[in-house]
């Protein structure tokens, strides 16, 4: 288990990740360095109110403790006691245009450890998509990219990891996905550490060539107050499940993490309605009807 190898890794995905998009938006992201009092810290690398990117965070963290929260050990309690350490990459962009989508990237290391014992470890990680207006074409190219990434670590992996992506980003309480998916897992140490390794290396470097064509193609689509007007109420989705659901803000907020780092997620503008419901035959309503259902996107769609 080479911690440093994985620490340099992530620093190094997240420098290019940042100068991926730096070319894309045309503007520089700021860099912001932070640490934590009860150990560890990061670097946040954000854009806001760039040329294509309304808001969009691409953070490195690696944190430390003596006790991992209640969130870590509920499902697990023969980690209680141990010290730990989870360190990774987290990405969320927000374009401006509502014909982009918005799209989220995560992989990360977990090392939880204890006197006298070995060590326990994983990975996890994935990426999805959530479009505000949908291309049959770009859900296309994001997850066949997701199953390229994969294809080295076995067949079956693609499919399982959109199933479990699937079934991860849903909103419970409103019964519907939050976007079209993408791939999800977690608790990886199956095969080793280097496989494990190598997996997490393969999603995340195929983030860029997933979401970058799809943002150049959709950046300078026009767009009006409609467009906008329901791109905004349908990032409250968005908001919802990062509060309600996402068991990594409840990590990092329970962990004592930097919460600006963890909460840079949220899009700067957001609208809720009571009630409301799409224009029947309305491209609004077609989001409802072709994307938020689930389709075997890697054939096409069917």
């Amino acid at each position: 288990m080479d911690i440093e190898a994985a620490r340099r890794w992530f620093l190094s995905l997240q420098d290019s990740i940042v100068a991926g998009l730096e070319a894309i938006d045309g503007k520089p992201f700021r860099r912001d360095e932070w640490t934590r009092p009860e150990g560890g810290g990061g670097v946040s690398r954000l854009i806001e109110d760039g040329d294509v990117l309304e808001r969009g965070g691409v953070n490195f963290s690696d944190v430390r403790g003596s006790r991992l929260p209640p969130s870590a050990t509920a499902s697990r309690p023969e980690l209680v006691g141990r010290s730990w350490e989870a360190m990774g990459v987290s990405l969320v962009l927000h374009p401006w245009n509502p014909c982009a989508p918005t799209v989220h990237l995560n992989v990360r290391m977990f090392v939880a450890q204890k006197q006298g014992a070995e060590p326990v470890w994983w990975f996890g990680g994935g990426m999805d998509l959530t479009p505000y207006y949908g291309f049959e074409e770009d859900a296309v190219h994001f997850h066949r990219t997701c199953r390229d990434a994969l294809a080295p670590f076995g067949t079956d992996l693609h499919a399982k990891y959109k199933r479990w992506c699937d079934d991860y980003f849903y909103l419970k309480h409103r019964r519907e996905p939050r976007g079209v998916g993408g791939i999800f897992y977690d608790d990886l140490a199956e095969g080793g550490f280097e496989r494990c390794f190598a997996l997490t290396r393969a999603v995340g470097e195929h983030f860029l060539p997933a979401y970058g064509p799809i943002l150049l193609r959709r950046k300078d689509l026009p767009y009006g107050e409609r467009e906008r007007d329901f791109q905004c109420y349908r990032r409250g989705r968005y908001v919802e499940f990062n509060l309600v659901w996402d068991r990594g803000t409840l990590f990092g907020l329970q962990s004592n993490g930097r919460t600006e780092a963890i909460l840079m997620s949220l899009p700067p503008l957001v609208k809720w309605r009571y009630d409301w419901k799409p224009a029947p035959g309305s491209p609004e309503e077609r989001l409802y009807t072709d994307f938020l259902v689930p389709r075997n996107w890697v054939d096409g769609g069917s």
